[in-house]
């Protein structure tokens, strides 16, 4: 996560014009911290769950953590991802430019809808880098198959859009 997280010591550019940062404290805007109310909610409905034997829970990382998948419903609670501030204070959720990030969108990729439409949209992507890393795998197999049915494709028996 370290490397999706904004910094928060001062020294995080906001591409965003501060949109998700506090330029007075350099820490992520109080609007993404989860109120005392929601973190409540959201504890005692993991805790109903867990005593159930189900598998809902939120999951609060840290920088040093993995996270779980971005879903389109992120918008709602946030509960899938949620980044521990330390210990006593409710976690808060991804900006939608950690939510890019994440997804492996590049730094200045613009974000020029709301937070919820962004957390929509990043929730139905794919991650970037690994589809064009299976794409790379597979050129050459598709290439190879290419030039097999090269003949078949110059009497227009076979198109390769087929």
């Amino acid at each position: 996560m370290k490397s999706v997280l904004h910094r928060e010591n001062g020294t995080e550019t906001d591409t965003d014009a501060g949109r998700y940062i506090d330029p007075v404290t350099g820490k992520v805007n109080s609007r993404y911290v989860l109120s005392d109310k929601l973190w409540a909610y959201l504890q005692a409905y993991a805790e109903k769950h867990r005593a159930k034997g189900n598998g809902f829970g939120c999951s609060v990382v840290t920088p040093e953590d993995t996270s779980r998948t971005l879903s389109a419903r992120y918008y709602k609670d946030g509960s899938e991802i949620l980044i521990s501030r330390g210990e006593g204070l409710n976690p808060r959720r991804l900006t939608p430019r950690e939510c890019a990030r994440l997804m492996g969108f590049p730094e200045e990729f613009n974000i020029v809808v709301s937070d919820t439409r962004a957390y929509k949209q990043f929730g139905n992507s794919v991650v970037v880098p690994v589809i064009r890393h299976v794409a790379e795998i597979m050129k050459p197999c598709i290439m190879q198959l290419k030039e097999r049915h090269e003949p078949c494709m110059q009497q227009g028996i076979l198109s390769f859009t087929q």
